[in-house]
């Protein structure tokens, strides 16, 4: 099971780290997508890291706010956020592609096999 913590309350220009942790099985052959979800809206990817973290794709709205790491060793990804923004309101998931790769069609949710529930970030401006 894949569990996303960290979201929470903040102003516009603030800065939340989510974490995506794994029970029962290790991240360390996964890639790992980064998606969220807004009210009324589709489930869009945010981000993408390969399994050894050397390849991250992000999301252009997101690209020179967001980070993506991970820590094999803790079987936790990180999901680092800054300058916030009202459109950032959604509710993060994390999910698990056994390929271990990040493709040009990363974002696509059905290549991920193992999904998170979602923690929620609310951005107020």
């Amino acid at each position: 099971q894949l569990q996303a913590s960290g979201g929470g309350l903040v102003q516009a220009g603030e800065s939340l780290t989510l974490s995506c942790a794994a029970s029962r099985f290790t991240l360390e052959h996964y890639a790992i997508g980064w998606f969220r979800q807004a009210p009324g809206q589709e489930r869009e990817g945010v981000s993408c890291v390969s399994f050894s973290g050397d390849r991250t794709i992000y999301e252009d709205s997101v690209k020179g706010r967001f980070t993506v790491s991970r820590d094999n060793a803790k079987n936790t990804v990180y999901l680092q956020m800054n300058s916030l923004k009202s459109e950032d309101t959604a509710i993060y998931y994390c999910a698990a592609d056994l390929r271990g790769r990040c493709v040009s069609h990363w974002y696509l949710r059905s290549r991920y096999e193992n999904w998170g529930q979602g923690t929620q970030v609310t951005v107020s401006s």
